[in-house]
């Protein structure tokens, strides 16, 4: 008989994982009764699921900065056993325009300073979570759960500190909790917000990470399942013929897609200027015989307008496709994805010779259609100079699982774009091996069967 499984979905971007892949469909199929507690502005109902709306209630008074401080410890220590200075890297700086904002800082500091230990530190996980005990939100989510008796409260992401008194709610009437890690890069980076009974992890490189950098979790806490995100990729019925895709986009079919994704401010604070150079290097091979349009996506929370002089510039070579993401608020997390966008996703990197990006997950994606990614791989320090010494994203944790630097095309220089361009096109398979062998090592093959592992593993939980 199957479980009822109250999966906790605290962020619209884990849609594209939870509601747009067949995570659900599988679980129903297997017997599971499946109800979606919702804090997400986005009316799960409407694609036929069940569910149990979730407002994000008032946090302890306490709990955000408790939570930022936990963090910092967190990447200190890391930094201290590992001797490795990368983790500070982690930390960013918060705004301290205003006194409030100046007092928050402080008081960050002051727990950072008064639990800076491994002591410390399980003392301080012990306050946020008495903290949030006290609130009324939780006293919500303990009748919402005493109504619901699920056999298990699924969290979808790790990271949301309104996920928090849910989770203890369900814990204190003994319902068996678990997570699941979002993205690749989360561990390391001190992400690990919620404290449940069962962690799902991608690998058994994030397992490894997990047991290592929190040393109170067990090996029979964490399950390997992969990650349903690059489902839809294996999905043929949402390719569309070339012709039909190339029509859509007006695009001649026999020219050459390269996908350029743009990158956030953050990770990528001159990203428009890479966009130009990869414009550039376009124009030199079309001028010299060569028929390529880049298609242009950008990160789908970047709302400036810091491409358009490039956009404008180099109209002939470059094609803009924006996510298909629907804003509904003023913050980045009420940007969320939809179905339509992931079956753009889909094509744009199906019909494409390659993907150029900085340092993100997208190699993967689109190794999975046996498309080759390039990485930009020079920093700008202003408007006329090139700084040579490589990006510095590629020194995080994450990317050491590379297996071999072969895995992508590094973009070194703009002025060796056009010679790395046209290698990636005339022979992918110099870097598809070692991208799969990469891909195989962060997220446990087969990948398109990451729902059914979760379901299986969901299963086993107090069976």
């Amino acid at each position: 008989m199957g479980k009822k499984v109250l999966v906790l979905m605290p962020d619209g971007v884990s849609l594209r994982n939870f509601a747009y892949t067949s995570f659900y469909r599988d679980g129903i199929e297997e017997g599971h009764r499946i109800v979606f507690w919702n804090s997400t502005p986005f009316d799960l109902s409407s694609l036929g699921f069940a569910q149990r709306l979730l407002a994000q209630g008032k946090l302890g008074p306490f709990t955000d900065l408790m939570k930022a401080a936990r963090s910092r410890i967190e990447l200190r220590l890391f930094e201290q056993r590992e001797q490795d200075p990368i983790y500070r890297g982690y930390v960013f700086a918060r705004a301290n325009s205003t006194i409030k904002a100046r007092i928050k800082s402080g008081i960050i500091q002051w727990y950072t300073w008064r639990y800076g230990s491994e002591k410390g530190l399980n003392r301080l996980r012990q306050k946020i979570k008495n903290s949030e005990r006290q609130t009324t939100q939780y006293q919500r989510c303990k009748k919402a759960l005493q109504q619901e008796q699920p056999d298990l409260l699924f969290c979808v992401s790790q990271r949301s500190v309104h996920s928090i008194a849910p989770v203890l709610a369900a814990q204190d009437l003994k319902i068996p909790t678990a997570s699941f890690i979002f993205s690749w890069d989360n561990v390391p980076k001190a992400t690990k917000v919620i404290e449940t009974d069962y962690y799902f992890a991608w690998s058994q490189l994030m397992k490894n990470q997990l047991l290592h950098y929190h040393r109170y979790l067990t090996q029979d806490q964490i399950m390997v399942t992969g990650t349903p995100q690059f489902t839809p990729h294996y999905n043929l019925a949402l390719i569309q013929d070339r012709a039909v895709f190339a029509k859509a986009i007006g695009i001649d079919p026999a020219t050459t897609f390269i996908c350029f994704s743009g990158d956030d401010r953050t990770t990528s604070p001159k990203d428009e200027w890479y966009l130009r150079d990869v414009a550039k290097a376009v124009r030199q091979l079309n001028q010299n015989g060569r028929d390529i349009k880049i298609l242009f996506r950008r990160c789908p929370v970047d709302f400036s307008d810091r491409y358009d002089k490039v956009l404008k510039a180099y109209t002939n070579e470059i094609v803009a496709l924006p996510p298909l993401w629907k804003k509904i608020g003023e913050g980045w997390n009420t940007v969320l994805p939809t179905l339509e966008d992931i079956h753009l996703q889909v094509n744009i990197l199906y019909h494409s010779a390659g993907v150029i990006n900085l340092g993100s997950s997208m190699v993967f994606d689109a190794v999975t259609h046996n498309t080759p990614c390039a990485y930009m791989n020079y920093n700008y320090l202003n408007a006329a100079a090139v700084y040579q010494k490589g990006v510095y994203v590629y020194d995080f944790v994450h990317f050491r699982s590379m297996p071999s630097r072969e895995a992508v095309v590094w973009l070194e220089h703009p002025d060796t774009i056009d010679q790395a361009l046209a290698q990636m096109i005339d022979h992918p398979e110099k870097t598809i091996e070692a991208a799969q062998k990469w891909f195989e090592t962060i997220n446990v093959p087969p990948a398109k069967e990451a729902s059914k592992r979760l379901w299986h593993h969901i299963n086993a939980i107090g069976s």
